[in-house]
């Protein structure tokens, strides 16, 4: 076996370059990658955004949402065997911490993160993994799907922190992968009705695929007034902010019905203008979002028993030798995709 692997080494370039095959240590499993989906923080780095926060990371690996077979089984490791199909959770904490010992393990400090500096990610042919952070797939599962379970379980505890249930009215704003994960998620939980908002047309045609009862273009009419008129003036239980810029965090308040929750899924940097007023009247509450924890088996089961169609939300799939065009087009023309897939034979 060759481990090749695609190698960022500049803005925008990828070289493949052979690679060790990866020691498989105890506690370990070795994976054939199959499946990586292009995220967001991916194309940061492929376009030079992330080396200001990290300036010396390249050459460097990216991918951090995988799905792969097993080929080797480490030491000390039960319930897998060579062959199986898995999802790889892309965090490893450190197990004993306070947040870890809580279970709430997306909050470490000490976590390890695939395609995260210095760590590198799955785009390459073979790569070990702690067994522990890493899930046997269905049958009728793909790896394609089990790379999914990713941004998937974002929207999952997006939802969750939103404590969606039966009959939730929900506003989605920003609705490309993430936005639409979340309104996969909430959707299965049993929201009723769904309003998203964005400035893509095409994304809110794929919102309206997806189950979305109302969509709004914020481009063309005032999100706020238009969401205000669709609910009667009360606004939704929840609001999610997934377009992870300022202007849609300070349209929260102004959304989220009295004794409702937003919940923060973007990532914003920089201030954000907001109308605490909103807040205290209402009584809503707001809650955060990072990354997400125990939520893969909730996910897996979802996409097994057909109560989430994850492979709608896939753009195109690339092969491994293409994978510079999967990730040139994602960033070149965002108004056409929502995720990428990058496959490996």
């Amino acid at each position: 076996m060759r481990n090749i692997a695609a190698v960022m080494t500049d803005i925008r370039t990828f070289d493949f370059q052979e690679r060790p095959m990866p020691k498989v240590s105890a506690g370990e499993v070795g994976i054939a990658v199959k499946d990586v989906g292009i995220c967001g923080s991916d194309m940061h780095f492929f376009n030079g955004d992330a080396q200001k926060i990290f300036p010396n990371a390249l050459p460097f690996i990216l991918g951090h949402e995988c799905g792969g077979i097993i080929y080797e089984v480490g030491e000390g490791v039960e319930g897998f065997k060579e062959g199986d199909r898995v999802a790889i959770e892309p965090g490893v904490p450190c197990g004993s911490c306070e947040v870890c010992r809580a279970g709430r393990y997306n909050l470490c400090k000490k976590v390890r993160v695939l395609a995260t500096p210095p760590y590198n990610g799955g785009l390459q042919k073979y790569i070990s993994y702690p067994a522990n952070m890493v899930y046997r797939l269905p049958e009728n599962v793909s790896t394609m799907e089990g790379a999914l379970l990713e941004p998937l379980s974002v929207g999952l505890h997006a939802a969750r922190r939103g404590e969606v249930t039966l009959g939730s009215s929900i506003t989605i704003l920003g609705g490309g992968c993430i936005g639409l994960c979340t309104l996969l998620a909430a959707k299965a939980l049993g929201a009723g009705r769904c309003i998203v908002a964005d400035i893509v047309d095409s994304h809110l045609e794929k919102a309206m695929e997806l189950g979305a009862t109302d969509v709004v273009n914020s481009k063309r009419e005032n999100a706020v007034e238009k969401i205000a008129a669709l609910t009667d003036g009360e606004g939704t239980d929840v609001v999610f902010e997934t377009a992870g810029i300022s202007a849609t965090a300070s349209q929260t308040g102004y959304i989220v019905k009295r004794g409702g929750t937003i919940v923060m899924v973007g990532n914003i940097f920089g201030d954000v203008p907001f109308s605490f007023r909103n807040i205290y009247v209402k009584e809503a509450q707001i809650r955060g979002v990072f990354r997400y924890h125990s939520t893969y088996p909730m996910a897996i089961e979802a996409v097994a028993s057909g109560r989430i169609d994850i492979q709608r939300i896939v753009t195109g799939v690339y092969d491994f030798k293409h994978a510079s065009e999967g990730f040139i087009q994602a960033l070149d023309h965002k108004d056409q995709c929502i995720k990428n897939v990058i496959h490996i034979e």
